[in-house]
């Protein structure tokens, strides 16, 4: 197929991501690997890829940035293009060196990403003489401007100059020489590795000289070694290599094809105690395994970027995919890594026993239903980290009892009594362990909420102390209903714990927006709960009447002592008027119907607030008991009929953990 006919066609049908911006520059190193192949002379081979830059009277010479690059020069002193190479370079799918992986569309890669590729070759013709052949090519033109003269050279080689970087790519690609040089060694690494060895390859930039053969030695941690696995009847070669833990890598599995680089997987916490750096007796190290097959030379696409190979197909058990040679690798890297990582594993075991034990008991129910690979986890995860995956082994463990629970309750008439009874009592012992996961998350966010109350009360680093609607959102969610909120959200158990359970709820709202009361008062107070008892008739319907009592829960600022007479600076005064208000309106339900009888409600009134000195004036004006602790007052006030409670929220706390602190020693947390 000529060039000159479907180049523009071939080159608009053939992709290239732009983060690939350097392949065609380092598949021209590769060309120049196999030319000094073909000569024969590895000892003497030597490849220069050289950076070209823009020239700095075009910049801003104050710039600390590099210069942007410009193009490429490839120098090796290969074989040169002989009539036979020039006749396989103006051929596309090219079979010339068919056997060392060449696809005959390397030369396409270089118009994707370059204006204008020029070469000139000296080779030697079929009288043994000395020729040089000099070219251009692009893709308005093809190959062009060829010419072939007798030259006087000492020895065989190409330059190859790209020309042109595009903006699109060269924006996408690193631009100092150290990394360009690092992504090269990459992506040739298997000729370094290999028995015969590989030429002398060097990156020059402005003056800098970097020799990859150095590099490598620099970055190998120690020798590679090979191994030879079976997939499916096909053959794979993994060579399993340890980097120096001073490169910026993770460990990864790097598929090849034709000795060149293809993708890129992290197998970073894929192999249990395989997370950051590890170590063996040299010292930390990175992993990376590098795999090879003539089914991965067979299925690379022509661009080779990728493979024609599916990640998982699960109906056709005869055909090889990424997830089986995935799995087969990591088998092998697993046993390669095992003396290493036995002090990760051990760390990572003891990581997730230490947080069930002190943070998160929730857990330890469900703990041996989760495999022990599972359990394995990188020892410098975060807490936050560890809970979600230990959440999500938590639901996977209740999503296998919903699916074992339809089956073992409905028996198969082929079913042995005694097997029938063993997989029920499994799945019973199952959902009880379930069940004491969830009581312990239960308990669990007590805790949590009492410790970020404790928090919430103390002084702030500016020497002020939180607003009272900090501690506000957590008894409950500001201007919200209860048909707004689910019943978890609140936490009314630290007041009490019969306000755990109500019937309707409104917060900081005002109250002609309650569509319980009908009023059109403004005034708001912080919480107003009205409960209903249950009709001893009609035991599941909770809208019967009569209420049972109106709770109003007023919250001040910590520490304020401004507290005086008159209902805008006396919480106890305020108290008592939400509760007036609501008997005096002409009170319906959000569905319309009259609650009778509502002038007779008791009320329950408490105010959360610090005994401060104003607020002890206040409880003594309304003729209330102090507690035997100092810590509150109590009292009732005969003209509301309504019981009061002034409780401090240093007893707010310590009452909350004397009520649960039968639940935090069963659980193993330590109570401050």
């Amino acid at each position: 197929m000529s060039l000159k006919t479907n180049l523009k066609g071939r080159l608009r049908n053939t992709s290239l991501p732009k983060s690939h911006g350097l392949m065609p520059v380092f598949e021209a190193v590769v060309n120049s690997i196999h030319s000094i192949e073909e000569k024969g002379n590895y000892e003497k081979g030597k490849i220069v890829l050289r950076v070209n830059r823009v020239t700095q009277g075009s910049l801003d010479l104050d710039t600390k940035l590099l210069p942007p690059i410009a193009g490429f020069d490839i120098i090796d002193n290969g074989c040169g293009f002989d009539d036979a190479n020039f006749k396989s370079f103006e051929t596309l799918d090219s079979d010339h060196k068919i056997e060392k992986g060449c696809r005959g569309v390397g030369r396409l890669m270089w118009l994707k990403v370059f204006d204008l590729v020029e070469v000139e070759s000296h080779f030697l013709d079929k009288d043994v003489a000395l020729k040089k052949r000099v070219f251009r090519f692009d893709d308005k033109h093809g190959v062009h401007a060829e010419k072939v003269v007798v030259h006087s050279t000492n020895d065989t080689g190409t330059i190859i100059k790209l020309l042109g970087f595009d903006d699109s790519f060269r924006a996408k690609v690193p631009s100092a020489s150290l990394l360009i040089a690092n992504q090269l060694l990459e992506h040739v690494l298997w000729y370094f590795v290999r028995d015969i060895g590989v030429p002398h390859i060097f990156v020059e930039d402005m003056g800098e000289c970097i020799d990859l053969t150095s590099l490598y030695e620099q970055h190998m941690h120690a020798s590679a070694c090979h191994e030879k696995i079976t997939v499916q009847e096909q053959l794979f070669e993994l060579t399993h290599i340890k980097f120096r833990a001073s490169v910026n890598k993770k460990h990864q599995l790097v598929l090849c094809a034709a000795n060149r680089l293809v993708k890129e997987e992290s197998i970073q916490g894929k192999i249990p105690g395989l997370y950051g750096k590890i170590a063996d007796e040299s010292g930390e190290f990175i992993y990376t395994c590098y795999v090879s097959s003539e089914y991965l030379n067979e299925h690379v696409r022509s661009e080779r970027t990728s493979f024609d190979i599916c990640e998982d197909v699960e109906d056709m058990l005869d055909e090889i995919t990424f997830k089986h040679i995935r799995e087969a690798v990591l088998k092998s890297s697993k046993h390669y890594l095992q003396d290493v990582l036995t002090k990760t594993v051990s760390a990572g075991k003891k990581r997730v026993e230490d947080f069930i034990n002190h943070h998160a008991p929730r857990y330890r129910p469900i703990a041996n239903y989760i495999s022990e690979e599972l359990l394995i986890v990188d020892p410098e995860k975060s807490d936050k980290e560890l809970e979600l995956h230990l959440h999500a082994q938590w639901y996977e463990v209740e999503r296998q009892l919903v699916h074992e629970g339809h089956d073992v309750l409905q028996p198969q008439n082929n079913d042995h009594v005694e097997e029938y009874k063993e997989r029920l009592q499994a799945y019973l012992q199952k959902a009880e362990d379930i069940k004491r996961s969830d009581l312990a998350n239960y308990v669990s966010h007590r805790k949590v909420i009492i410790d970020l109350l404790q928090k919430s009360i103390t002084k702030l680093d500016d020497g002020k102390y939180a607003r009272e609607d900090m501690i506000h959102e957590l008894i409950m969610p500001m201007r919200k209903e209860s048909s707004e909120l689910f019943l978890d959200s609140c936490n009314l158990w630290l007041v009490d714990e019969r306000l755990a359970f109500h019937n309707y709820l409104a917060s900081d709202k005002t109250i002609k927006a309650m569509p319980i009361t009908g009023t059109v008062s403004t005034k708001e107070p912080d919480l107003l709960s009205l409960r209903v008892f249950d009709n001893p008739i009609l035991v599941n319907d909770k809208q019967n009447f009569p209420l049972a009592s109106i709770t109003v829960i007023e919250i001040k600022r910590p520490m304020r002592n401004d507290m005086r007479e008159g209902e805008d600076k006396d919480p106890i005064d305020q108290a008592l008027s939400y509760l007036e208000r609501i008997r005096e309106g002409k009170v319906t339900t959000k569905n319309g119907r009259p609650i009778p009888g509502n002038g007779d409600i008791p009320g329950y009134c408490y105010v959360l607030c610090d005994l401060t000195e104003s607020m002890h004036r206040r409880c003594r004006r309304a003729n209330l008991r102090i507690t035997s602790d100092g810590m509150g007052y109590f009292g009732y006030n005969e003209p509301s009929h309504a019981y009061i409670e002034i409780i401090s929220f240093d007893q707010l706390v310590k009452s909350a953990e004397e009520r649960n602190r039968a639940f935090f020693d069963k659980l193993g947390f330590p109570i401050c």
